[in-house]
C-alpha cells in the first residue's frame, strides 16, 4: 500500500536516534504520527517540529499503552524503542534482565496485541519491528539482548501467519551498528564511547533506517517487503573462535 493508503501512525522510542528519524519520515509523508517516548521535553520539540502527536509514556507502563490504544486508530506500527545493558550475562542481575525483556520483548507483544487485531479487522496495516544483528547472529554481548531481538524477530514471523487472508503487511528491520545515541545511553556519553563505536567508522546514520522503512511501507499493496538487514560496509557479523581448556598445555612448537 502507498503511503496513501494509511492516515495514522504510533513510533515508539521517538525521542532520538531511529524512532525520531522516523517519526520525521512518517510526518513528511503526510501520516498523523502519535509518537511515544518517556521524554517529554524532547517529544514537545519534536512534535514543535513535525506536528506529530507527543505522548509522554513509557512503553513498560502496560495501563498507559491500553489507555492509549482504545482512543486512536493505528495504520502503520513502528516498534523501534529498546535497551541494552553493559554487563555480559555472567554478570547480569535480576533488574537487568527485567528490563531488557519488558521493553525490547513485553512492550512489543503488548502492542500488536492491542493495535493488530484492528488492522486486521479493516484489511489494512502495517508492522514494522526494529531488531538487531544481535538476534540473528552470535557474539561478543549481552545475552539477554541477544535474546530479547530474537524473540521479536520470531514474533514478526509469526504475525504474518496470525494475520495471513488480511493485508496487514509485517517487516522486520535489522540494524548492525548505527550512528545513533545508543552507545551513549549504553556505555555512557563519553570521549571513549565515541572513540570505540562511532568515531572512524563509516556508519549508517538513523535516517538511513527511516528510509528503509519508508521503502517497506510505500511498497505496492501485494508486497510484503519481510526483512532487511541493515549494517555498515565495512561491518561483517558473525565469526568463529576456538579456545583450548583453561590450564591445558600449549602445543610444543619447534623451533
Amino acid at each position: 500500500m502507498p503511503f496513501s493508503d494509511y492516515r495514522t501512525a504510533l513510533v515508539t522510542g521517538a525521542s532520538s536516534g531511529i524512532g525520531l528519524a522516523v517519526v520525521e519520515r512518517l510526518a513528511r509523508e503526510g501520516l498523523m504520527v502519535h509518537a511515544l517516548a518517556r521524554s517529554a521535553d524532547a517529544l514537545r520539540a519534536l512534535a514543535d517540529r513535525t506536528g506529530c502527536i507527543p505522548h509522554a509514556v513509557d512503553v513498560r507502563d502496560i495501563a498507559a499503552i491500553s489507555k492509549l490504544a482504545q482512543g486512536i486508530e493505528v495504520d502503520v506500527l513502528v516498534n523501534s524503542a529498546g535497551v541494552d545493558r553493559p554487563k555480559k550475562f555472567l554478570q547480569a542481575d535480576a533488574e537487568d534482565i527485567d528490563l531488557l525483556v519488558d521493553v525490547n520483548l513485553r512492550a512489543i507483544l503488548h502492542l500488536c496485541r492491542l493495535l493488530v487485531p484492528g488492522m486486521a479487522q479493516r484489511d489494512r496495516g502495517h508492522v514494522v519491528n526494529i531488531t538487531s544483528i544481535a538476534g540473528a547472529y552470535n557474539f561478543a554481548g549481552n545475552s539477554s539482548y541477544h535474546a530479547t531481538k530474537a524473540a521479536v524477530s520470531m514474533l514478526t514471523s509469526q504475525l504474518r501467519i496470525d494475520c495471513f487472508g488480511k493485508r496487514v503487511r509485517v517487516t522486520e528491520i535489522c540494524p548492525g551498528r548505527v550512528a545513533t545515541d545508543i552507545f551513549a545511553h549504553v556505555h555512557g556519553d563519553s570521549a571513549e564511547t565515541r572513540a570505540n563505536f562511532i568515531e572512524g567508522f563509516e556508519l549508517p546514520e538513523a535516517k538511513d533506517i527511516a528510509d528503509a522503512i519508508a521503502f517497506a511501507i510505500a511498497a505496492p499493496v501485494a508486497v510484503n517487503v519481510g526483512y532487511i538487514e541493515i549494517t555498515p560496509t565495512l561491518q561483517v557479523p558473525g565469526g568463529l573462535s576456538t579456545t583450548r581448556p583453561e590450564g591445558s598445555p600449549k602445543p610444543f612448537l619447534p623451533t
